[in-house]
């Protein structure tokens, strides 16, 4: 079946962690240091499901590498591909903070192991670091209503063979937009995994050995933008050759009644493949709105006031 047909086939909404002023496309417009300075140019996309997020976080387009094969790729690009990051992992909404747990990333170290202060109010949502170290400007990507799913990998089958294999990762749409994660498709060799480096590290002692650093750089999070109608195009991904590609490969979903998994099948070369999620979210509508609540009082100063407050007033993204 189609994604909508599934959407509207097992229509599910959980009890969820976040609140609903959370969910949805989110992508920073810049993040100020203590130290004062701050950064507005590196692209940072959240993805937020009822009880999981996707995150990726990249430099500019004309600084990533470009599609290669890695036995190709100079120390160099290689350095700036094991900088590379994104992850899923599940959210838990507790003291008006927000802290992840589990989930797969491509960096074998926790780079941002603060919780998360938030509020919203239209479509930005300020983060601020418990430490003081650091405050984040996020803003609510625009979306007409749309369906609301999270998907979260847990399995990768071969019917040919029978195999299964663990396989971590995700999928959240939300409207317009769309992400998707696909952790590492095997564990890290023990020779690799047992060393307390973190991703840069390992890939610079791993130069030279082309299949120790496919192993390394063996993940995907990608952002993607469409409908379900049409499908998702790529626009930005830890994997340069899955810019402006679909999605989801060609294939089609499988549920059954009562079950809490979905299966989506499709063809990877000429072998079947299915991928085996756990539903977080099923919604076939939901409202992505730019505004927030506010006070009768307020909204009457601003209309009060609106002569000057919107004067250059525009939605940023």
């Amino acid at each position: 079946m189609t994604l909508q047909e599934m959407i509207r086939k097992h229509a599910y909404t959980p009890k969820q962690s976040v609140p609903d002023w959370m969910i949805g496309c989110f992508r920073r417009r810049s993040i100020s240091f203590a130290n004062g300075e701050s950064d507005d140019q590196t692209i940072v996309y959240w993805m937020q499901s009822r009880n999981f997020t996707i995150d990726l976080r990249l430099p500019l387009k004309e600084d990533q590498v470009p599609s290669r094969d890695i036995a190709d790729c100079t120390p160099a690009e290689l350095a700036v591909m094991a900088n590379y990051e994104g992850w899923e992992a599940a959210s838990h909404w507790e003291n008006n903070r927000l802290r992840w747990s589990g989930g797969t990333a491509l960096q074998l170290t926790d780079r941002w192991p603060e919780e998360a202060e938030l509020q919203r109010i239209g479509n930005c949502m300020i983060e601020f670091a418990p430490s003081g170290s650091y405050v984040e400007d996020w803003r609510l990507q625009p979306s007409a209503p749309g369906p609301l799913v999270g998907l979260r990998l847990v399995e990768e089958h071969y019917p040919q063979s029978g195999e299964s294999v663990p396989r971590r990762g995700g999928l959240i749409i939300c409207g317009d937009h769309a992400a998707l994660v696909l952790g590492r498709a095997s564990p890290l060799p023990a020779g690799i995994s047992t060393k307390n480096l973190s991703l840069p590290d390992r890939v610079a002692d791993a130069i030279g050995d082309p299949e120790q650093l496919r192993q390394l750089l063996d993940f995907e999070t990608s952002v993607a933008s469409g409908n379900p109608e049409q499908g998702y195009e790529v626009l930005h991904s830890t994997v340069a050759a899955r810019v402006n590609e679909s999605l989801l490969p060609d294939g089609e979903f499988e549920s059954s009644e009562g079950s809490n998994r979905v299966q989506y099948q499709f063809t990877r070369g000429d072998q079947p493949c299915v991928w085996i999620f756990e539903i977080d979210v099923l919604e076939p509508l939901h409202d992505f709105t730019l505004s927030t609540p506010s006070t009768d009082a307020s909204m009457a100063w601003f209309g009060r006031e609106s002569e000057t407050l919107t004067r250059y007033t525009r939605v940023l993204t």
